[in-house]
């Protein structure tokens, strides 16, 4: 070993870990267009691996394959019990990061003993490998939280027939899955003591609480999440008022918002009005066809909303995956609950007819 010059055993060790680190970076590619189909995650992974192989100049790239030698790498037949231990593709992605991050920060160390501007565009790249993890984390966690919920109710007071807080447990008891609190002309004093209020009431029922617009509120009343318009405050503003993890939300009614919203990066994104509602009677319909186009950009968990009721929910449904939100279609029923009910058979009937049609 102390015949091997050191620039030598140099070489060996970035080109060892700049393999692994494409490997890896392949690994996440794979899973972003493979796995879930989400063309701009497969787009930025891609990205992130064509930088890496830029950043290797020619010269460099020649000398790390000639000083390759497999034969006498004594660490090819060293491993771990746990390198062969995977349970689900959560597992996989995330081994695949942390190898990734580990490697581009082997390279830029030793990289710093062959040219300082090579380190530097390493350290780059780790950088945003560091935002790429946390954006795939953060995904698997949209879906598995928020991605298995069927019917998505909205409460406001100005809709309900009956008392909304009864309202909101009866939507409960037929089967609601997350509530959403929408009062536009509280006092923040009153929002907050009804946001608290639903928020316990949803997590008896095992359900998500979510609040409209105002992230500080939700942050207050321990909401699971926030839901944001057009006008309110940033995805990643919500996210630094709320705790980690907190679902942030955000409506759509064009392509072109559905593509800078999915910019931000949310936890669901919702587009409408699917057909007129009377809750916003100016808005233009948005129509199925953007739920299929944000659908065709995207694997983060969609939300249908307006107009929708249990006629038209499995028509929705057997274009596209996604959670359906309704309003009056439960509030403004004289029993709330038995409308939620019928709303979540005709939501249940739709999923198990597209899983038979996937299945065949």
């Amino acid at each position: 070993m102390n015949s091997i010059p050191d620039r030598q055993r140099v070489l060996r060790v970035l080109d060892a870990n700049l393999n692994r680190a494409r490997e890896a970076l392949r690994v996440l590619e794979e899973y972003a267009r493979l796995v879930i189909d989400d063309k701009g995650l497969t787009k930025h992974t891609k990205g992130i691996r064509h930088d890496l192989v830029a950043c290797v100049p020619e010269a460099l790239n020649r000398r790390l394959t000639v000083s390759r030698d497999i034969v006498a790498d004594v660490g090819r037949t060293v491993g771990t019990p746990s390198e062969y231990h995977r349970s689900n593709i959560s597992d996989v992605t995330t081994a695949a990061a942390k190898r990734l991050e580990e490697a581009l920060r082997t390279i830029e160390e030793y990289g710093k003993t062959i040219d300082p501007s090579f380190a530097r565009g390493i350290e780059t790249i780790r950088y945003c490998v560091y935002e790429l993890e946390q954006r795939i984390d953060r995904l698997q966690h949209a879906q598995q939280r928020f991605g298995a919920i069927g019917l998505y109710v909205i409460i406001t007071d100005q809709v309900c027939v009956n008392d909304w807080f009864q309202t909101a447990t009866e939507a409960l008891k037929g089967g609601a899955s997350c509530l959403q609190l929408r009062e536009k002309n509280l006092s923040d004093r009153e929002l907050l003591d009804r946001a608290r209020r639903l928020r316990a009431l949803c997590h008896e029922h095992d359900a998500l609480f979510i609040l409209n617009d105002r992230a500080d509120l939700a942050a207050l009343a321990e909401a699971d999440g926030v839901h944001l318009g057009q006008d309110d405050i940033s995805v990643s503003g919500a996210r630094r008022l709320m705790p980690d993890r907190c679902i942030v939300g955000i409506s759509t009614n064009t392509r072109e918002q559905v593509d800078q919203a999915l910019e931000q990066r949310p936890d669901y994104v919702a587009t409408g009005p699917t057909y007129a509602t009377a809750l916003k009677p100016d808005a233009p319909t948005a129509g199925i066809d953007l739920l299929t186009y944000a659908r065709s950009r995207t694997s983060t968990p969609l939300v249908a909303i307006g107009g929708i009721d249990a006629g038209t929910a499995g028509v929705i449904l057997n274009q596209v995956v996604c959670t359906l939100c309704v309003c009056r279609a439960v509030v403004a029923a004289q029993d709330a609950r038995a409308a939620t009910a019928l709303l979540t058979r005709a939501i249940d009937t739709a999923r198990r007819t597209a899983n038979a049609s996937t299945a065949e």
